[in-house]
């Protein structure tokens, strides 16, 4: 049944990453992929807002499943922030790309934490 809980996430979590890009990519036209950006900080945001409720003392190896491995797996994309660096940075954007990896991480922690220090308190 788990199994079950990871597909329904993950069928919500990659149109959401898709449709997020696209109404980004939309609205501003930009070098900066603020899409994938924003989805990865999100589900780093999520995820560490589970891992503080888990370590909590909160019960939910069915939500873990659904939002966690489900969603934050198929909405947050390692790949495509690297080939989006990678692409950056060989159309002569290296500044930015230098950026866009340096803020990715920094906000994707911090996001993670705040929401793991959120998860604590909220379950704690």
């Amino acid at each position: 049944m788990t199994w079950l809980l990871v597909i329904i996430g993950a069928a919500v979590g990659a149109p959401l990453r898709y449709l997020t890009d696209q109404q980004l990519r939309a609205r501003y036209d930009t070098a900066i992929p603020w899409g994938t950006f924003l989805v990865n900080v999100v589900g780093s945001l999520l995820l560490g807002l589970l891992a503080g409720a888990s370590l909590a003392g909160a019960d939910g190896s069915r939500v873990q499943a659904l939002l966690g491995t489900g969603l934050c797996g198929a909405l947050t994309t390692y790949s495509t922030f690297s080939y989006e660096t990678l692409r950056l940075a060989e159309t002569r954007h290296r500044r930015f790309a230098a950026g866009y990896v340096a803020s990715t991480l920094l906000a994707g922690l911090g996001a993670a934490f705040a929401g793991a220090a959120l998860g604590r308190a909220l379950w704690g």
